[in-house]
């Protein structure tokens, strides 16, 4: 941790808390003390003291109390000696460190060892207490009101009505409440008004979008790779998890279990293991040249670190090179936390376009239903089939005709070019057949599509020196896929040859026979990582028999009957090629593809083109990576100063030391780890995840550091609230819908947010909570408001991600090989901007100009900048000019301030509405030039109706832009 992130309660956040002496109340170590010792002492004299050869620690308190503290006599202890030295050689810290303890803390630091230096393990590693709360009080506000009133502050009064819901609905939905829905809302009078309005809410689709955003954030979720390149990858069928996992209210405990250990669940479901993908979404280096083992080793770390920052609040990523400077987590424990992510089948090189393995099918509903139509389609033409008798044929007649993409039926002595057949890239899946015979032991190739060249780009099935020899080549040495077999083919004698392959782009994903025998091969080259036509280029290889090594190599015999299928011939159908196996089935199959009567041979080829759509429907299955597990765990090593090629000392997977241990019996692996978390002995997830909910609504958590639950982050603003939180959360079954609602009902919540210049000098960042949230709304609300305001959102749940509006010429730019950015159109235009491809290297500009997370790493918590960048994106981004101009066209139809509600959802004020009129009446001057008007409104291409007066349509929608410009509109309130 290179800097400290303490904001001292005393004075420099501006909080004006009091301190225990103002309050008469004894010096407690973890409010009063550590906070000094973490920011001012522990860089040196904490954990990490041993490695700077340091010899006293003041994080421990045996050593502390017996070297430096002398409890009940500050005047003797060695501590207040050195921080009062007037002797800069003395003085602690030193100079250089560039930092000082104030009058204000030495005097606190005396008060706590004259009051006999009590000592507390620190807060967050402690179980949650608890406290008593008055019946029939509130919690929350029982809590904010106690510590109010030690401040002499009363709580502010609701806020209104109108308020109310718009904070309620954008808090739960990410949206702002339609017009019909203020409406109903504003006419119910009944007490239990706000109360329904919370359940509606909840209940809403737009709710788990609403959670997912956060989450996204956490959990680094993006559509690319990241590093250099950045080719895209397809994990969307994960994010579509997590908002039917929010949606579904699932308890977070099993939320949390699924996300890290889904895959080792007994009976796992597919669910349960695309969970884990939250895991799977870091960067990954898809580049030549790289060290795969070094990336291997960030990858883990990365793990890490986004599960102990998201689960456990703690930075235990800055024990990867030495102990934390200042929280008790040593270099062993992040390795032995590092060993439960070690185990992963992976490489370090990524796949440079799409998935990396491991990854799973995750079809969506619609294509599990349309799987099922077609399965039920096959299973009755087989029932059908099963009528008809065949009758003798021979067998060697037989070969499947449907995908027949390539046949030649008659031996071929010397190389040819069949034409442009096979044209399949690294994601297809095909099989190759052919008949070779040679006097001598086959050599050379057989059937390929690649560049005439040794060793050249594409795919190619050999014999080299009576081997069978398959490979599928970007470049031979270090990216292709390569195998071969064992056994040799036979000199003198026909065979027949078949390779299978699924797409996969790995060696497993090949598949040799001879004579229809399956045969034994071996791996040359493991993972292919980029395709033929890699960075746009195009690929014009012709199917080739015979030839494709250079002219100095041909095939040295005869080769029949070769055949190219874009599908997977099965096994039984690969034996009837060859024409061994079950001969009567064979019989049976030549019958119905070639003798039987046309409504039989019908029949069976409607049963094969099915069985062609089913591979299809299946290979077009969206993908996402998970994690999983080597059969044989993979040793860790604790690596020194973190380097990745300078192994020490083994270690076994393990949780920190400083927390409790892993429940006895427990398994030692993920799943294990995973339950610890989620176990009432583990003080810190319930904490870690209330706060972060408390911060979604107030703009901050109760501990301010949402990161950091260590001894560089924030005493708790309301520690005891936390706590009654983090337990009530726990003993409802982790009900999050339950929490939400506990935090919106509360008068906490419900407080108008106007302030005082008084209070907003004591409270700037409103910690007391003696008003209402008022914060500027994330970069997604902000873009989502516009759009459903203006009539344009598109309510739609889940599915791929778009491309909406952006800068022309920005992924050009930036960007290698992959070229422009191609927006989407209809639909896509107007999706949630949760639902907006992400690329890492050139992320949506708008979302970045108002403070959106990168997505490069685990984000947490987000900055909140005001920046000239943002007004300029309300004015003239291309989706804020459409939404005002379908805003404009709804002001014409419904008047100005049926607009303004739209936005703010309320009514405008009487200098307000003359505000409006008074931009309207200018406007209307303005765009006075047909021309100039014309070219105002053609933004977007949401159409325009032409029977609406342009001049109008350009006028009104500058008003719309005004008010999606206003403070207000951005702002939640």
């Amino acid at each position: 941790m290179s800097k400290s992130r303490w904001t001292n309660f005393h004075g420099a956040a501006g909080m004006m808390l009091a301190t225990a002496a103002a309050c008469a109340q004894p010096v407690e170590f973890n409010r009063d003390i550590r906070p000094i010792l973490s920011d001012k002492c522990f860089q040196c004299h904490g954990p990490d003291a041993k490695t700077k050869n340091i010899p006293l620690r003041l994080d421990v308190e045996a050593e502390a109390k017996a070297k430096a503290i002398v409890p009940g006599q500050p005047d003797r202890s060695e501590l207040i000696r050195r921080i009062t030295s007037d002797s800069k050689a003395k003085r602690m810290p030193p100079v250089y460190t560039g930092h000082s303890v104030s009058a204000t803390e030495v005097a606190t630091l005396r008060r706590w060892i004259a009051e006999g230096a009590a000592w507390q393990a620190h807060w967050s590693f402690i179980p949650p207490r608890k406290a008593a709360v008055p019946t029939g009080v509130d919690p929350i506000d029982h809590f904010i009101r106690e510590r109010l009133s030690k401040q002499n502050l009363k709580p502010a009064p609701e806020a209104s009505r109108e308020t109310l819901l718009r904070r309620l609905t954008l808090d739960l939905t990410g949206l702002p409440p339609a017009p019909a829905e203020l409406t109903a809302f504003l006419k119910n009078t009944s007490p239990k008004a706000y109360e329904k309005a919370v359940d509606r809410l909840l209940s809403s689709p737009r709710y788990g979008e609403r959670m997912a955003a956060r989450w996204l954030d956490a959990a680094r979720y993006a559509d690319s790779n990241g590093y250099q390149y950045d080719g895209e990858r397809s994990m969307w069928r994960w994010r579509d998890y997590v908002i039917e996992s929010f949606n579904r209210n699932k308890p977070f405990d099993q939320f949390t279990v699924e996300q890290v250990a889904g895959d080792l669940l007994p009976n796992a479901t597919r669910e349960q293991i695309l969970a884990t993908g939250f895991n799977r979404n870091h960067r990954i280096n898809t580049e030549d040249g790289i060290i795969p083992e070094e990336y291997a080793v960030e990858y883990v770390v990365d793990r890490v670190e986004t599960t102990s920052t998201v689960f456990l609040g703690l930075t235990l990523g800055c024990a990867r090179c030495h102990n934390h400077k200042y929280d008790p987590l040593s270099q062993q424990d992040f390795y032995r936390f590092y060993a439960f992510f070690n185990n992963v089948p992976e490489i370090g090189r990524g796949i440079k376009y799409g998935n990396s393995h491991p990854y799973i099918p995750a079809p969506t509903a619609a294509q599990e239903k349309q799987l099922a139509a077609l399965n039920a389609q096959m299973a009755q033409l087989e029932k059908e089939l099963a009528k008809h008798r065949a009758q003798p044929v021979a067998a060697a007649n037989y070969r499947p005709s449907v995908a027949l993409d390539y046949e030649q039926q008659f031996p071929a002595k010397e190389p040819r070019v069949a034409g442009m057949a096979g044209q399949w890239d690294i994601d297809d899946r095909f099989t190759l057949s052919a008949k070779v015979h040679s006097e001598s032991v086959p050599d050379g190739p057989i059937l390929t599509r690649m560049v005439d060249s040794p060793k050249g780009k594409g795919y190619g099935l050999h014999a080299d020196h009576g081997k069978v020899h398959v490979h599928l080549t970007s470049v031979y040495a270090d990216d292709a896929t390569r195998v071969e077999t064992e056994p040799v083919l036979k000199a003198g004698a026909w065979q027949t040859v078949t390779v299978t392959y699924d797409g996969s782009k790995m060696a497993s994903g090949i598949h040799i026979y001879v004579d229809g025998v399956t045969v034994k091969h071996k791996t040359l080259n493991e993972t292919l990582y980029r395709p033929f036509t890699n960075a746009h280029a195009v690929f014009p290889q012709p199917l080739r028999i015979g030839m494709g090594w250079g002219k100095e190599r041909r095939f040295n015999g005869e080769i029949d009957q070769a055949r190219a299928w874009a599908r997977i011939l099965t096994v039984p159908q690969i034996e009837g090629v060859a024409g061994v196996g079950d001969t009567a089935r064979i019989a049976r199959w030549s019958y119905f593809e070639n003798a039987a009567p046309l409504p039989v041979r019908e029949m069976w080829l409607a049963l094969g083109k099915l069985e062609w759509q089913r591979e299809k429907l299946e290979s077009s299955f969206p993908t996402v990576m998970v994690m999983a597990e080597r059969p044989q765990r993979r040793d860790t090593f604790l690596l020194i100063r973190g380097a990745y090629d300078k192994p020490g000392e083994k270690v076994e997977p393990g949780v920190p030391s400083a927390l409790p241990p892993l429940p006895a019996g427990e398994t030692n692996n993920r799943l294990g780890l995973a339950r610890w978390m989620t176990s009432r002995s583990n003080p810190l997830l319930a904490r870690v995840t209330v706060n972060r909910f408390w911060q979604m609504y107030f703009g901050t958590g109760l501990v301010k550091t949402t990161e950091d639950f260590g001894q560089q982050g924030e005493w708790p603003s309301h520690p005891e609230l936390l706590d009654w939180l983090a337990l009530e959360f726990m003993d409802s079954g982790w009900d999050v819908k339950a929490l939400q609602k506990r935090i919106v009902m509360s008068a906490t919540y419900r407080q108008a947010s106007q302030a005082t210049p008084e209070l907003t000098q004591l409270d700037p960042e409103n910690r007391l909570l003696a008003r209402g949230p008022r914060v500027r709304l994330p970069a997604e609300m902000i873009r989502d408001q516009a759009l459903a305001a203006a009539s344009l959102l598109v309510d739609k749940t889940g599915g791929p991600s778009v491309k909406p509006y952006q800068p022309a010429g920005l992924w050009k730019e930036i960007t290698m090989q992959d070229g422009d950015y191609e927006p989407g159109s209809g639909e896509d235009l107007y999706r949630r901007s949760l639902y907006t491809f992400w690329r890492r290297t050139v992320a949506p500009p708008m979302m970045l100009n108002f403070d959106s997370a990168m997505r490069e790493s685990c984000t947490v918590r987000e900055n909140k900048t005001n920046t000239p960048l943002q007004a300029l994106n309300l004015m003239n981004d291309v989706t804020f000019l459409e939404a005002a101009r379908n805003l404009g066209a709804l002001m014409l139809k419904e008047g100005l301030n049926e607009g303004f509600r739209r936005i703010l959802s309320r009514a405008p004020r009487p200098a307000e509405v003359e505000i409006l009129k008074s931009s309207l009446a200018y406007h209307r001057d303005y765009f006075s030039d047909a021309a100039k008007a014309a070219e105002y409104v053609k933004q977007g291409a949401a159409p325009v109706d032409a029977k609406v007066n342009p001049r109008e349509l350009a006028a009104h929608m500058a008003v719309a832009s005004l008010l999606l410009n206003l403070d207000e509109a951005v702002t939640k309130n």
